[in-house]
């Protein structure tokens, strides 16, 4: 699979879980001794997006024309 299929794949699945997320909120609590914290979460996923932001950015094509005088 291509870098930039992948990636993109990444950031699709981080933006569904950052809407269901954000449509229903959760509270901080404890399980088994581990706390989840839905704040972190959530701005651990945003991250995950802005990086994949700037990895597809790098991996787009660009061009750059010149012109040569004579």
């Amino acid at each position: 699979m291509p870098d930039d299929t992948q990636i993109s794949a990444i950031r699709s699945q981080a933006i569904a879980q950052l809407e269901q997320l954000t449509a229903e909120p959760k509270p901080t609590y404890w399980l088994d001794g581990q706390r989840v914290h839905w704040e972190e979460y959530v701005g651990m996923l945003q991250r995950t997006v802005d990086w994949c932001d700037r990895k597809l950015a790098e991996l787009d094509v660009f061009e750059v024309r010149s012109q040569g005088g004579a």
